[in-house]
């Protein structure tokens, strides 16, 4: 028994359309700088940020974030404490805001200090200020409208 193209042309080999190269871009998830220093809620985050898409990279002081962002390419967004060792989150968004290359990036403040003096954390010039404990869903959408911005 012969194939049905047979004899469909004349090579005995059926007619082939013009071959589709299709090229598909991957988009990199979005990158999250962590800056957090107690080491449950940060693996906390970082992992169900991993979970919702996020790339996420964890440091423990702002110093270390500083480093962070001077070796890589900026994050989409920044989750910032505020009461850390080493270098405070008071002082790495100081520094944030002088360097150029990262001053623009969205910074969200998770601290349980915000009440103290709500002039100066508003000085900060933040995307989104949440109290800690937070809301998961709030944080979510803090992140997603600061990427948006």
């Amino acid at each position: 028994m012969s194939p049905a193209w047979v004899g469909a042309h004349s090579t005995g080999f059926p007619r082939l359309s013009p071959v589709l190269t299709l090229r598909s871009t991957v988009t990199p998830p979005p990158r999250i700088l962590l800056v957090e220093d107690d080491p449950g809620l940060r693996d906390t985050l970082a992992e169900v940020l991993a979970e919702r898409g996020y790339d996420v990279t964890c440091v423990c002081d702002g110093l270390a974030a500083l480093a962070e962002l001077g070796g890589h390419p900026p994050p989409s967004v920044i989750l910032l404490d505020l009461a850390m060792p080493v270098m405070d989150g008071w002082a790495f968004r100081r520094e944030q805001r002088r360097d150029p290359r990262i001053a623009k990036i969205p910074t969200i403040v998770l601290s349980a200090s915000l009440g103290l003096d709500s002039g100066a954390v508003d000085a900060l010039g933040v995307a989104a200020m949440l109290s800690k404990p937070f809301d998961l869903d709030r944080l979510l959408a803090a992140v997603e409208r600061a990427r948006a911005a």
